[in-house]
């Protein structure tokens, strides 16, 4: 093996136990032994001169060398992953892309065509995480972060992919008359919070571009959008939920669309990714399945 390949394979080695934190995990994703992944980051820190991670029995973390060592790294192994690809046949995708996606948007509205495109690209591996925490892109190793808003790291290039609309519904039982209540009469009503996008206070605007805020009696707080569909479906008290997410359900009378001249204001589905990643092939064919998919979120 060539001195360069060497060079690549130390710095696999270090970014994979980076981002998993356990030696042993990192191995078995990279096909080693647990003593060569140990040796492949002894022969990386003596290279470079200094200890990249602090290990004890029972834990790793990443020393100030280490965090500053993790980006170069992670630019240097997609910098040769990029060069490669340019001698590669033009429609072929391989290796792995790293995904985070919301948990609602990524188990029912992306995941069938995210499969299908896989299903067209057999040398492509496919990591699929959800999570609906804010996270530390650079961190995860992800190629790219699907999230509901926009992010805070101002080092992400960001693109807008769809808008969702939000509606304020609630179990019939709930609500006598929908098409006559009045939006502060809510004030009155239990709530079903979803956090960290609902809190006391909820703002609604009118057809007629008329706004207001509304105080919420919160009688079930969770960070889960299933489990706040569920407190709304079992009456425990009305919320604000996506459109595409219980459009069926208005449909069949299971819940009621509360107030249907008022919105709350609309979330912006985003795709955010590390500027070291936008020369990947695979990332931009994955963008475009990803973007064609939540654009239909627009229309439901």
């Amino acid at each position: 093996m060539s001195k360069s390949l060497d060079r690549l394979s130390l710095l696999t080695t270090f970014v994979r136990i980076a981002e998993r934190g356990s030696i042993s995990a990192a191995a078995k994703d990279l096909g080693l032994s647990q003593a060569s992944a140990s040796r492949h980051l002894s022969e990386l820190e003596a290279r470079i001169g200094a200890v990249l991670i602090e290990r004890t029995t029972h834990s790793l973390s990443l020393t100030e060398a280490g965090y500053a060592a993790l980006e170069d790294a992670r630019n240097l192994l997609n910098g040769w992953s990029a060069l490669t690809e340019r001698f590669e046949a033009h429609d072929e995708l391989k290796g792995t892309l790293r995904v985070i996606a919301p948990i609602a948007l990524g188990q029912i509205h992306m995941i069938d065509a995210v499969l299908d495109w896989q299903s067209e690209h057999p040398n492509l591996n496919i990591n699929w995480q959800l999570d609906d925490t804010d996270i530390n892109l650079a961190e995860t190793g992800a190629d790219v972060w699907i999230r509901i808003g926009q992010p805070k790291d101002d080092r992400l290039i960001v693109r807008e992919s769809a808008q969702v609309e939000r509606l304020v519904v609630a179990h019939p039982s709930l609500i006598a008359d929908s098409k006559t209540i009045d939006p502060r009469s809510l004030e009155h009503v239990p709530a079903v919070s979803l956090l960290p996008f609902e809190g006391a206070q909820i703002p609604l605007a009118s057809s007629d571009n008329v706004e207001l805020m509304i105080t919420a009696e919160s009688k079930f707080v969770t960070n889960n959008i299933f489990a706040a569909l569920h407190a709304t479906r079992k009456g425990v008290g009305y919320a604000v939920l996506p459109k595409w997410l219980v459009a069926k359900d208005i449909q069949h009378g299971d819940l009621i669309d509360v107030l249907p001249k008022w919105r709350a204001p609309a979330l912006t589905v985003t795709a955010c990714y590390l500027p070291s990643r936008r020369q990947s092939r695979a990332l931009n064919a994955f963008l475009t399945i990803a973007e064609a998919a939540l654009a239909n979120l627009t229309h439901c």
